[in-house]
């Protein structure tokens, strides 16, 4: 009995080796440009996180600070006639990675990690994940984007990076996306 029971956890051990081994190997991709990355970001969508929540207009500045890092300036409101806020942060990029896994430190000494799964051709677009796909974000350069586009990103997200994007919220831009069904409410209103 006790046999048998160590083979079959030794051909379960043996069926799930390869498939974890794909898991964790990057596929071949060109590096990302800093400098390219550098610039305004608006957050289309996101899985609502505790310091995220009900924020509307939200964006993130990146501002290149040298070859591996880069400051990180976070801009919402709680509502679109409250005032805009701001939290700061410094992000440092992962040596090897081609630019796309960074350390990020929130409050100057929380620090935390975010991987960029895949950034446009012309950078018009990225897909952020959350080391362990629990939290994943759409960002643009422009605040608008058509569904067509949005829905082949969530594709994107969960069918090549295994992202549970059933709790993705789209993030109101605009007075009038507040209320429509798939984005997130607002703190206040």
């Amino acid at each position: 009995m006790r046999l048998t029971a160590t083979l079959a956890l030794a051909f379960l051990i043996g069926l799930a080796a390869p498939a974890a081994a794909r898991e964790h190997q990057a596929p071949e991709r060109p590096p990302l440009s800093l400098q390219r990355l550098a610039g305004t970001w608006y957050v289309i969508a996101r899985i609502p996180n505790p310091v995220e929540r009900g924020h509307v207009a939200s964006r993130d500045e990146y501002t290149l600070r040298d070859n591996d890092s880069l400051g990180i300036r976070y801009v919402y409101r709680e509502g679109f006639s409250e005032p805009e806020k701001e939290k700061t942060a410094r992000a440092s990029v992962d040596e090897d990675s081609g630019n796309y896994d960074w350390r990020v430190w929130f409050y100057k000494i929380i620090p935390t990690k975010q991987r960029i799964l895949e950034v446009a051709p012309d950078y018009s677009w990225m897909l952020i994940s959350w080391p362990g796909r629990d939290l994943a974000w759409i960002f643009a350069r422009s605040p608008d984007m058509d569904n067509e586009q949005y829905r082949t990103l969530v594709a994107k997200l969960r069918d090549d990076y295994g992202v549970y994007t059933d709790k993705l919220k789209r993030v109101p831009q605009k007075p009038e996306q507040v209320d429509k069904l798939g984005f997130e409410v607002p703190n206040k209103r």
